[in-house]
């Protein structure tokens, strides 16, 4: 670990002892070998930490694209499942001889959006991960993108890398890329790097760009910033640092000031809380009127049939839906205590009314605001 004094902001960093680390899609791409190499070699050198690390790996579709003679990434989704199909054993053997080198064993974890959307599916996956952690391994998880359609893909596994936070309860999100650091401009028009992000729900005042212009990735800076704020939510401190610069992971883990650091919220969600907000993907949409958003929003109460104008999409009792305003902006989400057919008959009723209109009543509230979430 780096005998650099950690940054008192950065003193989180120093401290975790359960890390996630995502690598991105280029940097595998240019040394399919030589990076998971370099980072097996620097968390071995963490070992007497301690500490745990789980390694959220992009790739298999850039390797996998290689090997099919593919000069750029496919837009069908087809031909990129099969690129993953090739691309994923490639991947995993480069992990597993990176820490083998150190003695260590590797074990492939591959997740859906579904996996972590499903709350059952997301409790066996905790248990299943934290036993492969408890046994003394290395868990490499990746986007199975050779079943995962077009829908419910992660930005370059970004988004991913913050939800497996939650799911093992992380101290940390170190997520690795081709830059320096979070601009308040693009770097290529003068920007400067941020390093440090406090509150990143009032701190918007930076550009990033939306996507890799060769490629190779998915994601980009964006999708970055959205997987902080997953993390912060959670009480989980992220770095996005550069993942060229040797022995980064012993520097930006001992609290010195490399890359981008995003501190957590104060107001830390529960994992159940944060599982509605991020991990599973909302069935339907909720448009409710100004006092209905004033009173969810505002002054925390339930929403009530009265509030609600329209409903959209096709969701059952216990779906996650999303709540928004009339101008379409999304600003809560939480679980439906009726189904959309019920809700499109409640609408603009009083609870009062539940009952004579459906002829039974199973709450007063159509969302309880013990199952919201505001974004």
């Amino acid at each position: 670990m780096s005998a650099v004094s950690p940054v008192p902001e950065r003193a989180a960093l120093a401290r975790a002892r359960r890390v996630v680390i995502k690598v991105g899609s280029r940097l595998v791409a240019e040394s399919p070998v030589g990076r998971p190499a370099a980072i097996a070699d620097e968390l071995a050198a963490l070992r007497d930490r301690p500490l745990e690390a789980v390694i959220v790996s992009s790739g298999a579709i850039a390797l996998g694209r290689r090997v099919l003679g593919m000069a750029r990434r496919p837009h069908a989704l087809p031909v990129l499942q099969a690129a993953a199909a090739v691309g994923q054993t490639r991947l995993m053997h480069g992990w597993e001889q990176a820490f083998a080198v150190h003695r260590l064993t590797c074990a492939q974890v591959l997740l859906t959006h579904d996996d972590l959307a499903d709350r059952r599916r997301f409790i066996s996956a905790r248990h299943a991960l934290r036993a492969v952690l408890d046994a003394g391994a290395v868990p490499v998880i990746n986007e199975n993108d050779t079943v995962a359609v077009e829908e419910i893909r992660y930005g370059d596994n970004d988004l991913l890398a913050a939800l497996v936070c939650n799911l093992i309860s992380a101290d940390a999100l170190v997520i690795l890329t081709d830059v320096d650091g979070l601009h308040d401009a693009p770097p290529a028009e003068g920007g400067r790097r941020i390093p440090l992000v406090r509150d990143i729900d009032v701190e918007p005042g930076w550009k990033v760009s939306a996507a890799d212009p060769d490629g190779v990735g998915s994601g980009g800076m964006a999708s970055k910033v959205l997987a902080a704020r997953s993390a912060a939510r959670h009480g989980v401190v992220t770095a996005v640092v550069p993942g060229h610069r040797p022995g980064v992971l012993g520097e930006v883990l001992g609290g010195a000031d490399v890359g981008t650091a995003f501190l957590p919220s104060s107001e830390r969600m529960s994992s159940r809380k944060h599982w509605i907000a991020y991990g599973a993907r909302p069935l339907g949409r909720v448009v409710v009127d100004d006092g209905a958003h004033r009173a969810v929003a505002e002054l925390g109460k339930s929403l009530l049939p009265a509030g609600i104008v329209e409903v959209e999409g096709t969701f059952e009792l216990g779906d996650i839906v999303s709540l928004v305003t009339r101008q379409g902006t999304e600003f809560a989400r939480g679980l439906a205590g009726y189904g959309a057919g019920e809700v499109r008959r409640l609408r603009g009723l009083q609870s009062g009314d539940i009952e004579a209109t459906l002829g039974y009543k199973y709450l007063d509230e159509v969302i309880h605001r013990d199952d919201l979430v505001l974004l």
